[in-house]
Order: C-alpha cells, then structure tokens, then sequence
C-alpha cells in the first residue's frame, strides 16, 4: 500500500477512533452508576465553571500538556486531535443520548460505554499517532523520575478521583468497575488494530527510531 493511502486510512481511524472515545465517555457520564477518573474530575468542574463537559475536557487536556514540557514528552497529531476532538464528541453524544429510566437500562448504557471505550482506545492507539495528554503525563512520570507505569497511572487516577469527588463529580461503583476492567480489555485489542494493511507496522511507515512488530506483541495499556 502506497504512502499516501496509508495515511489517508490511519487518519479515517484516528478520527473515527476519538470520536468512539468521547461517544463512550458520554455513555458512561448517561449511566449515572460511576464513572472513570478523568471523567469524575471533568464532572467535578462543571460545578465550578460555566463551560460544557466538552470544553472543559479540551481545556483540561491543554493544561494536562503544559505538564508535558517539564517532563519532556513530545505530543503528535493523533495527542493533539485527542485534546480537541474527544470533548466536543462527547457534547454531541450526550446530547442525543438521555439518561435511561431503571436501575437496569442505566447499567446496560455503562456496560456498552464501557466496551465502547475499550474498542475506542486500541482503535485510536492502533492508528500510531500518539497517544493522548493523560496518557503521555503517566509516560513523563514514567520516564522522568523512575516510577513504575502501574504506580503513576494509580497515583495520577486516585489523585484526580479525590479532586473529582471533592468537587462533585459522579463516583459509584462504575468508577471501580472502570478501573480495574479496562486494561485487561484493551489489551487483546490492540493487536486487532495492528493487522489492518494500513498499520504502520505492517505497511512499513513507521516513525524514525521505531522498529516493527508482530501484529500479535503486546502494547502497553493506556490510561483512561
């Protein structure tokens, strides 16, 4: 595959893959059972500023990337597209989507965000464009001071869901659910989003420095 096609197709699933993103989040904002921890922080924040859900997650993720400098991380199109288009999708989601009436509809919208949310993330990551600002702050972490990947995405999360809750913002059991279940299902995903002909590790595009891989290997799992 050309070059140019490559690239047309990764952009079609970066794009689609962020817009699945804010679609989920949104699903999981409907559910009213809990939600995942940048997302009880964004909710917290609608109690203290006039903005929408979706402009608050643009202007969180741009102040999450100033956090980038000090700690060297260097963002690509698909980190800045994931700033400006995950928000505004999510506004459009929620609304068209109403929260459900019973205990039992509102868990099934959680189930199905949740699923969404998983197939979102390795579709996006699978595109080879960045990742996103929260993902790329736990990376700095990572990389900068020595901590491990498992103890910076705990203390980042668990320091955002108290300045969430703090604030307002929706903790449940779906925040619990969402923590501990979405790693596991994204990773069998990611070697799905490798295997398209236009991935840059089959079609051989690939940035400097990096090497290809199987379409089978394991990829780190992001955060939320």
């Amino acid at each position: 595959m050309s070059r140019p096609t490559a690239l047309t197709f990764r952009t079609l699933q970066l794009l689609v893959g962020l817009f699945l993103y804010g679609a989920s989040t949104a699903l999981q904002v409907r559910a009213v059972v809990g939600v995942s921890s940048w997302t009880v922080l964004t909710e917290g924040l609608e109690h203290v500023v006039p903005w929408s859900f979706g402009i608050i997650t643009v202007v969180s993720s741009g102040v999450i990337l100033l956090f980038w400098i000090p700690l060297r991380q260097k963002p690509g199109i698909g980190t800045l597209l994931n700033a400006l288009l995950i928000g505004p999708c999510a506004d459009l989601v929620l609304w068209i989507v109403p929260t459900p009436d019973g205990l039992v509809a509102r868990i099934a919208l959680f189930v199905a965000g949740l699923v969404l949310l998983a197939v979102a993330t390795a579709f996006y990551i699978g595109a080879g464009f960045g990742t996103g600002a929260r993902d790329g702050l736990m990376v700095g972490l990572h990389q900068r001071l020595g901590w491990p990947i498992w103890l910076a995405r705990t203390l980042i999360e668990v320091a955002v869901v108290i300045v969430g809750w703090f604030l307002g913002g929706d903790v449940g059991a779906g925040t619990v659910i969402a923590a501990f279940a979405i790693g596991p299902m994204v990773q069998p995903m990611m070697p799905v989003f490798r295997r398209f002909p236009w991935s840059p590790e089959r079609s051989g595009h690939l940035p400097p420095g990096r090497e290809a891989r199987p379409a089978s290997a394991p990829e780190p799992t992001p955060a939320p």
